[in-house]
This record gives C-alpha cells, structure tokens and sequence, in this order.
C-alpha cells in the first residue's frame, strides 16, 4: 500500500511560546487540526496587502531597482544591498509602501532604527517627527486617495560607516501568550507578557495580523513568497538571505529566505509546501532539503514541487523544460517539455529522500493542466515516475469563458457565465475535469491535490485598472454569490476525491491583473470577504475528510522555541555573496560555479 500523507501529532500555534507563558487557555488552540485547506502565499512586494513582516523595510523595493527615480547616479552597494557610497549630486531611494489600502497596516508612530552615519528623508504619506542618532520617529498617514505611499531616501552616507540595517517598526506589541492580536500596551498583557514591537521586532518578526489570517491552514504553499518565478538562480550562494537590506524586488530577484519559510511554518505549526527553482543544481537541492530537515519541526509534513507550471508558456521555466527535453532527445511529449519535468522531478524527489533518510514526512509532487488528464498520465508514466510520487496537483480555476465575459454587462451576467456549462471553465465543466483528474490519480496510486484555485475573473487583454470588464470583476469578487461558487467548488472537489486544496491567495489588492485574494487587505472584516467567510465556513464544515489528514492527539508539552532573525542568520552559514553590478559579472559568476 501506498504511503497516505498528513499522519502524527500537531503541536498548535497557541503554544508558541515567544516568552515562555502559557497559552493553553486560548479559545484558537485548535484551528488547523482537521482543515483541509492550504493557502498560497504573495510575493514580497511594498504593495502585498496581506503585510506579512513587522517589520515594513523587508518588503521595500531594493535600492539599486530604484533608479533611474528614486536612485540616481553612481552607487556602489555592499553585499546585502546597502549602499556604502552615492556620487555627488546622486541619491539613492525606494518605496517601502505603495498603494496599501488605509486600513492594511495602522496609521500612526513608527520607529525606525539604523545604523551608520548620513541623512535619511521620507517622503508621500511618511513625515519625520522625531531624530536621534540611529532612531528615528516618523508618522504615517494615508493621503486623500486612503492609500498608504511611502518613500524613503538616503541623502548621503559616510564610506567606511554607511547607512544600513534600517528598520520600520509599528507602535505596540503583542503579548507573548498570544502572537496574533496587537496591543496598544504591558496592561493589555499579564504580568511579563508584553513584547514590545521596537524592542523585540528580531523575535517576533511576522506581523500578528498575517499570523491570525493564516492559522486556519495546514499547509502554506511557499512559491510566491519564495521568488521562484522566473528565476534563474542555480547556486545555494546566491539564494536569499536573512539579512539582505529587502527581500522584495522584480521577479528573479525578490524572494524571502527558506529560514523565513520554515519559521513562519514551525510558528504556526502547518505543513511547508516548497518549490525548487527551475534551474537549482543537486547542490542547491541538497542544501535546500538539509536545512529543512534539521530546522522544521518534525512533526510537519514537506510538500516538495519542482519549479511552478512548467507547462505554461508564460513562464521562463516553461522554455527550460522545453531545452532540457531537446538536449535529452526526448520527443513524442504531449506538451513539451513533460519529459524532462518528470525526470527532473524524480531527481529532486529522491535528493531529498536521501537527506530526510525516507519519504516518511515528504509529499513528493508533481503538478500539471486541471483540464487535461492525458498530460497528468504523461507525467506520472514517463520513466515509471508515479513509484516516486505521492500527490498530483491541479489548479481548479473557474471563471467561465474570457470571451463570454467581455460582453457581460452586469454581476448577474458574470455570474451566469461562470456557471453555463457550455465554457470549458465553468464551475460544471472544471468540476467534470476534477473527476478525471481524481479517476487519473486513483490509477497511479497516488492523491489528487490542488497547487492552487478559486475563481479567475481576469482579462489580460485590458490596460487600465477601469477599462471593461475589470469593475465588473472586482464588483463579483465582493458579491455574496461569489461565496457560493467557492462553497460550490469546494464540495465537488470533495465529491469528486479530491483531497488538501490550496487556494489562490491569501490577501491582495485587486487590479487588472486579477482578484486573486481571498480578502483586499489583511484585516478587512471576514463579513466584507465572501470568498473568506466561504473558504472559513467550508474548514469548519468539513473537516479533512480522508484518511492519515486529522490529527488524533496533542503534544501540548512540546514548544517549539521562536528564533530570532539573528539566530536564523547564524543557521544560513555562509553570508551571501556580493550583488554582482551586471548582468555580465553575474554571467561570469554562473561560469565559475559551474567549473
């Protein structure tokens, strides 16, 4: 019989002890117990309205992709991307905060701290009320838009001791007993209970909102988060590290640390879903699964994926399977690139067999087309793959047909669309592609799992944020019968054996690019969300469903013991290398490498 996943004990975020009190009183001890949903993460990004750090300058836009401005002249960084020395007449700039809804993170007094010497400015919704060698007091207001935009900038700094580790950190804190609500102050706390957001921000690290809006789920899927779009990075040395000025950026840049990850996931105690970069050596791979196996807490499961829809031709990672299965001499694929996606697969899957000792706590997952179970068999049968594999991964979207959709002219019609059988990704037909998809996996013996899904009301064709049909799409998205669909989907995947969803996504602005959240910001009320109070509604309706998924017992001894960002820069090992200044000296790098 085939190894079934989600099996053992869960130690529950409750009992995450940031300073040692008892939280086993606590009315949320028990929130992902039986979920049976994953969520994805965003992209670090100074616009990502579901604010995942305290600390607001880990998601500011990167100094140097600044120019030509917010950053000019000629700029020399140290290796973490700080800028050591500014031209005369240059100056170097970014935006920590941009078109943030008024009510995604608080309105008020925020400290920032650094260190070195020179002249810092702050700019758009950000006014400077108090300085002080190293700490400054700023205040942050939305503008008349009731968007938060900040900017900062660095006049000048001296060389030999440059502007560096800044940090913008909110008022309040939280009481160490409880890390998902922010207080104003020690009396809303018990006695040596309060952690005070300036002081203990190297500890506490993750914003109590995002903590609170994630608890509900047992695994978070990591890719977005993790910058593994586009990215072309292959060596272990050049991946993210803890203590890079941001970790936002374009894609191909952006990208938390995995210590970032695995903390995240070992506070709340859900299971960590990882992507490899497309393009990772064995080295990366091996490093990669180590630092997981010997750092995430081992009762928790480790979905592992290669790359992310290597099968869609709007990715970079589609052009590299595409080579990779030219240069293997692979032909006869049902879409290119499938072959080399499956060996590939199987070749990461067993790296990290190695490392883990087993596949025990590993979900090993391939992942292809909802609509299309001849690719998934494609996969799975090339080179007898399904022996390695554990879970396949779709993306149930539904939305209707685009065609369809640009005529609508009401929510009513939106509405109509999504559910007419007659379009290919309607909620019927997507439903029908599922049962295939289930009926596929039960004849490879493994579990059909969903990398991602929900409603996908998008028109790429579109320009501007207002053109049509986008009001009508962002007017859907706020419609109860938008909860309706989710309460749909979710039961035909049910019916049809589908087993762990990971929605797509957690909190995001809506534009033209899509209504992807499941709410606009992190602490929009749940009774504002549609999509959220169905998804909310669904985990406390159906607990996971099949067998190895609840938990059955609680280790409510075992704490698992908050790290500082400090401690996690200790345990990356090695500091990263210097940001090469070209694409040139990057090129050269990757040739050295590889020698």
């Amino acid at each position: 019989m085939r190894k079934r996943f989600f099996g053992g004990s869960r130690v529950f975020a409750s009992i995450l002890l940031l300073a040692g009190s008892s939280a086993a009183g606590n009315s949320y001890a028990l929130y992902n117990t039986s979920s049976p949903l994953g969520t994805n993460t965003n992209e670090v990004l100074e616009y990502d309205s579901s604010v995942p750090f305290l600390d607001l300058f880990k998601a500011s836009l990167p100094f140097r992709e600044g120019a030509p401005f917010l950053t000019k002249g000629k700029i020399t960084y140290d290796r973490y991307g700080w800028p050591t020395s500014i031209s005369p007449g240059g100056i170097v700039g970014t935006r920590v905060i941009s078109k943030l809804h008024k009510d995604a993170i608080p309105r008020g007094h925020y400290t920032v701290l650094y260190e070195g010497q020179g002249k810092l400015e702050y700019g758009l919704d950000a006014k400077l009320v108090q300085h002080q060698s190293g700490r400054d007091v700023i205040y942050i207001d939305p503008g008349k838009d009731n968007l938060y935009n900040v900017k900062l900038t660095i006049k000048s700094t001296q060389q030999g001791n440059h502007l560096r580790n800044i940090r913008i950190l909110p008022e309040g804190g939280i009481c160490a007993s409880n890390p998902f609500d922010r207080v104003a102050g020690a009396t809303q706390c018990r006695k040596n209970d309060y952690l005070d957001f300036a002081r203990n921000y190297k500890k506490i690290i993750f914003n109590p909102d995002y903590l609170k809006f994630m608890r509900d789920y047992k695994v978070i899927r990591f890719m977005n988060m993790s910058g593994i779009t586009r990215n072309p990075i292959q060596h272990w040395a050049d991946r993210p590290h803890v203590d890079n000025a941001t970790w936002g950026g374009v894609e191909g840049v952006r990208g938390a640390p995995v210590e970032i990850m695995v903390e995240l996931a070992n506070r709340l105690h859900t299971d960590a879903w990882f992507n490899v970069p497309h393009a990772a050596n064995n080295d990366y791979v091996r490093r990669f699964a180590y630092y997981v196996k010997q750092n995430l807490n081992p009762g928790l499961k480790v979905y592992i994926e290669y790359s992310n829809e290597t099968w869609n031709g709007i990715f970079t990672q589609h052009a590299y399977m595409k080579q990779g299965s030219k240069r293997l001499g692979f032909t006869d694929e049902a879409v290119p690139g499938t072959k080399f996606y499956s060996k590939r697969s199987v070749e990461i899957f067993k790296i990290w067999e190695q490392v883990f000792g087993g596949n025990q706590r590993l979900i090993r997952t391939m992942a292809g087309l909802t609509g299309t179970s001849k690719l998934t068999e494609a996969m799975l049968k090339f080179q007898d793959a399904y022996k390695h594999v554990d879970a396949f991964a779709v993306a149930p979207y539904v939305f209707g047909e685009t065609k369809a959709l640009r005529s609508a002219r009401s929510v009513a019609q939106v509405f109509q669309i999504m559910q007419d059988k007659r379009y290919g990704h309607s909620l019927p037909r997507v439903l029908e592609a599922v049962r295939k998809q289930s009926a596929m996996a039960s004849k490879y013996g493994v579990d059909l799992i969903a990398y991602e899904g929900g409603q996908h009301l998008i028109d790429m064709k579109t320009k501007k944020e207002m053109q049509h049909p986008n009001p009508l799409f962002y007017k859907a998205n706020r419609h109860p019968q938008m909860g309706t669909i989710y309460k749909k989907l979710l039961l035909g995947w049910k019916q049809a054996g589908g087993k762990m969803f990971t929605h797509f996504s957690s909190p995001r602005t809506y534009n033209r690019f899509g209504s992807k959240g499941v709410k606009e910001y992190i602490t929009q009320p749940d009774n504002q969300a549609p999509k959220q109070m169905a998804i909310k509604g669904f985990i406390k309706s159906h607990p996971c469903w099949w067998q190895g998924c609840r938990d059955t017992s609680v280790r409510r001894t075992q704490k698992p013991q908050a790290l500082t960002t400090a401690e996690l820069s200790r345990k990356s090992g090695e500091r990263p290398q210097p940001l090469p200044n070209s694409a040139e000296e990057q090129a050269a790098r990757n040739r050295q490498a590889a020698q």
